[in-house]
């Protein structure tokens, strides 16, 4: 094997890992999210479980994270919680960080 083919499949080994890393992050995220959302819409232990689970399913519709947004806006929408579409990207994105640091720390 050369190195060229070496580096190669070093690069495809990390690439795996990165996408491993994000999966991992974005589910969790998308817990941390819905356990967030939760409490804004009242909700609180199994129920809020539930809704959190419910929001990590969401985000299996289509790629990419707006349809967990989606589903976070149409539920404060319905039960008339004050957040803004800037407010809820914000926090999705303080949550992805969160997250991540959490699955590189071992959590």
């Amino acid at each position: 094997m050369t190195t060229f083919d070496e580096r190669g499949e070093g690069f495809q080994r990390k690439f795996a890992l990165d996408e491993e890393l994000r999966f991992k992050a974005t589910a969790r995220r998308n817990k941390l999210l819905g356990l967030w959302a939760a409490d804004k819409l009242g909700l609180s232990g199994t129920a809020a479980d539930d809704y959190a689970k419910e929001v990590v399913k969401a985000d299996f519709i289509e790629a990419g994270e707006e349809d967990v947004f989606r589903k976070i806006r149409a539920d404060f929408d319905a039960k008339k919680v004050a957040q803004s579409d800037h407010q809820i990207r914000r926090t999705m994105d303080e949550l992805m960080a969160e997250a991540v640091q959490q699955i590189k720390a071992g959590a």
